[in-house]
Formats: C-alpha cells, sequence, structure tokens
C-alpha cells in the first residue's frame, strides 16, 4: 500500500511492481522495473528514499532514511530478504544479503557484496568492488567474474518477476481453495 504523509507522497515508476502487502510511506520514489516484495517497509516519513531502476527489494526489507536526508539506491541493487537498510547510498548492482544491516549514513560501492547477516557500522564505508562480511562489516576480498554472472542473472530474475506480477497479477484463494 502506498500512503502520502505529511504532504510526501510516493511515486512509483511505470513498470515496477509493489506488492499491495508492501508498506511505501511518503517521500519514496521507485525506478522502472523494480520488484518491490511483499511485506517490505520503505518509510520516507521525514527521510527520502530513492531507488534506481531495475531494484529488487525482496520480501521483509526495511528502507528508513534519517531525518532530512536521502537514502540513494542505485540501479540494479538487490536488497535480500530481511535486510535492514538505513545506509545513505547503495552503487549500482550491489548486493545487500538476506538479513543484513547497513546502519545510518554507511554506504557501499558499486558491485559490492555485503554477505548474509553482516553489519555494516554507522558510517562505514565498503569501496566498490568488495564483499564484505561479519559484524561489524570487514573486507574479505574483491568480487570475481563469477560474482557479477551470478549477480547479473539474479537481478534479472526479479525484473523478469515484476513485470511478470505486473502482467499476471495475483488472485485471491478462498480457504477451501477456490479462486474468490
Amino acid at each position: 500500500m502506498l500512503y502520502e504523509f505529511d504532504g510526501r507522497t510516493p511515486q512509483v515508476a511505470d513498470g515496477a511492481y509493489v506488492s499491495d502487502t508492501a508498506t511505501v510511506i511518503g517521500d519514496v520514489v521507485i525506478g522502472p522495473h523494480c520488484y518491490i516484495g511483499h511485506g517490505a517497509i520503505l518509510r520516507g516519513d521525514y527521510g527520502r528514499i530513492e531507488i534506481g531502476p531495475g531494484t529488487a527489494v525482496e520480501e521483509g526489507v526495511i528502507i528508513h532514511a534519517p531525518p532530512e536526508r536521502v537514502c540513494r539506491i542505485g540501479e540494479k541493487v538487490t536488497l535480500g530478504h530481511g535486510a535492514v537498510i538505513h545506509g545513505q547510498r547503495l552503487g549500482d548492482c550491489s548486493v545487500v544479503g538476506m538479513g543484513a544491516v547497513l546502519s545510518i549514513l554507511s554506504e557501499i560501492g558499486e558491485w559490492t557484496i555485503v554477505a548474509e547477516g553482516a553489519v555494516v557500522k554507522i558510517g562505514q564505508a565498503i569501496p566498490d568492488g568488495m564483499v564484505a562480511v561479519g559484524n561489524p562489516a570487514a573486507v574479505v576480498r574483491e568480487i570475481a567474474d563469477r560474482d557479477r554472472e551470478m549477480w547479473s542473472w539474479g537481478k534479472q530474475i526479479y525484473i523478469d518477476l515484476a513485470e511478470k506480477y505486473l502482467r499476471v497479477g495475483l488472485h485471491p484463494v478462498a480457504p477451501d481453495g477456490r479462486n474468490g
């Protein structure tokens, strides 16, 4: 559901899918071909959230910007299930693993991978093209060609899924299993 708050209204580009069970509040801009999954929460209530084209915000992700700040999420970013995003910049094609936390004002470079469950501390920056793991997150290696290949494939899956959800739609099913 999209909610206007305090004069701030979400903007969703054509070709973006936003689940009816997602909550999108206030100053949130969602680019084309994005996938905003079921149960995701995007709070642009006192800050702004900008999501670039082709980005996947998977189920249960929480995104929030600090007061009067902008959380910029680049093009073709993957935010894994249950991630918490308070960062100020996520570079194009970056990946945030399931359950990872990007704390206030953190920055993630382009083609950077933050592993599942990692915690990027307040104000911490992870450079372009690196893999970071742990709590607190630490860089362990540069990304490899195999990482780019796998994540390019995974990113396209969500772009295609957004298109399919828009084309096919969801249809409620009654408790007895019949379409309702």
